[in-house]
């Protein structure tokens, strides 16, 4: 795979995101469902806490990701919806660092909505990841 990142512009870096992310060459694409806060059986964790739900949702989008043999260094697309922005902006460091230290350099939105499919659930990824 070749991939060819293209940011006409410098802003985007200090938030930590490329805005194109153009990949050739035959690949293979893992899309993966959004990935939430939850435990191993779908039970919603650590209400109202939006750091420890970014980085256990990140922890399930690894955990769906290595299920296809691939890390958060292949992923392309990376969507976040969260139910307050701002509140997200305040943690934000905390997702910036983990991607940053994995080497992954992917385009998305960030949008905030009303709500989640899950009570309490501040936050979702929804990851593309190709290799």
């Amino acid at each position: 795979m070749e991939r060819t990142i293209h940011n006409p512009w410098t802003w985007q870096e200090q938030f930590g995101f490329e805005q194109g992310n153009e990949v050739r060459s035959e690949s293979r694409t893992l899309y993966c469902a959004g990935q939430t806060p939850v435990d191993a059986d779908g039970t919603p964790q650590h209400g109202g806490d939006m750091a420890a739900q970014i980085l256990l949702a990140l922890d399930n989008v690894e955990t769906v990701l290595r299920s296809g043999d691939l890390t958060l260094a292949d992923v392309v697309r990376l969507n976040i919806y969260v139910t307050d922005i701002d509140l997200f902006f305040e943690h934000y460091g905390v997702m910036a660092e983990r991607l940053a230290l994995a080497g992954c350099r992917y385009t998305g939105s960030l949008l905030e909505v009303s709500r989640l499919a899950m009570p309490g659930v501040l936050v979702e990824f929804e990851a593309t990841a190709v290799a």
